[in-house]
């Protein structure tokens, strides 16, 4: 095992994202070996860090990424070597699946559930972009017949499976909002409750129900500080970016500039 490859596994032992990253270096490696490129599944933004990571720790080796349209969350890594003269494709394609939106509702859960009842790999899937009668799905180019021929139902509801133009999604537009606030410490639980507006106690709930993630991880104890640039997403309520730690007050308490995206 190369000294940079032991030093990358160990980082992230441990940790969520290590087999992300142990199939990451994977990759990187193989692109420096080839002289050529290497394409990664879908990842989320964690993955991305760590892609970005791995490849600064290969000099011959540049990581790119793409996820279908501008301001994709899920988005796949290529790895290329930085004498390499091709022009690699992320192979992503778009699927339109359809239903009758005036008996039912469907969104992103609905959505995801029905393709993971269908034994599709997650990493093969990018974002899922559902509106009142549709959404579209963002996924690996190999999976487009699949979808075709066997996305039959979402939920109750029967739907209608099309290839659809990745050129007519428009790009993602965050609306988010400023948020000045004091709080007692720099805990996950302060910021969380400061950001999200409940009760640190309800922040404290939620974390023990896993619904709490720091920089794309799971938060194993409330106490754990947080620091500026640190991002905590929550299960149907968004992100909320730490911008700012600006110091103490008069009476002691910690004042923040949160960035919480609607």
């Amino acid at each position: 095992m190369s000294e940079t490859r032991e030093k990358l596994l160990r980082y992230y032992r441990g940790t969520e994202g290590a087999d992300v990253a142990e199939h990451l270096v994977d990759l990187a490696e193989q692109a420096e070996k080839s002289q050529k490129f290497r394409l990664s599944d879908f990842l989320d933004p964690f993955g991305q860090e760590i892609a970005e990571t791995i490849a600064a720790n290969y000099p011959s080796v540049v990581v790119d990424f793409d996820g279908g349209y501008q301001g994709a969350e899920r988005c796949r890594a290529l790895f290329e070597d930085r004498d390499f003269a091709g022009a690699p494709s992320f192979d992503i394609a778009v699927v339109k699946a359809a239903w009758n939106g005036t008996f039912v509702r469907l969104g992103h859960r609905d959505v995801l559930g029905a393709l993971m009842s269908l034994g599709i790999d997650r990493g093969k899937v990018g974002d899922i972009l559902a509106t009142g009668d549709s959404a579209r799905i963002l996924c690996d180019k190999k999976m487009v017949p699949y979808f075709l021929e066997n996305l039959k139902e979402i939920g109750a509801a029967g739907v209608t499976v099309t290839e659809d133009d990745l050129a007519a999604i428009a790009p993602k537009e965050e609306r988010c909002k400023e948020i000045r606030a004091t709080v007692a410490s720099l805990r996950v639980d302060s910021i969380a409750a400061a950001g999200f507006g409940f009760s640190r106690s309800r922040a404290a709930a939620d974390i023990k129900a896993d619904k709490l993630k720091l920089n794309w991880q799971s938060v194993k104890n409330a106490s754990q500080l947080i620091k500026e640039g640190d991002v905590l997403s929550m299960r149907g309520r968004g992100r909320l970016e730490v911008e700012e730690v600006r110091g103490l007050t008069k009476k002691g308490r910690t004042s923040v500039v949160l960035k919480r995206y609607l």
